[in-house]
């Protein structure tokens, strides 16, 4: 399965998850289904303006992360 979606968090609110107070980020892909992903993931992408983009995320068959990236 391949979802594709767009992410604008700032920093100041992706530190709520390095601080444990929230793990899972609520995206809608572009069919307007509504996907948690786990913050950890997107830590990579974490600059000084925060996490801005789009962003293609593919799930195998159980629902594990395969590869997620910006596109």
């Amino acid at each position: 399965m391949i979802f594709y979606f767009s992410l604008n968090v700032t920093y100041h609110d992706f530190q709520q998850f390095y601080r444990g107070e929230v793990s899972k980020v609520e995206v809608h892909d572009r069919n307007g289904r509504t996907l948690w992903i786990h913050g950890r993931h997107f830590r990579r992408f974490l600059t000084r303006s925060g996490i801005v983009g789009q962003f293609k995320m593919e799930l195998n068959a159980q629902g594990e992360l395969v590869s997620l990236c910006k596109v």
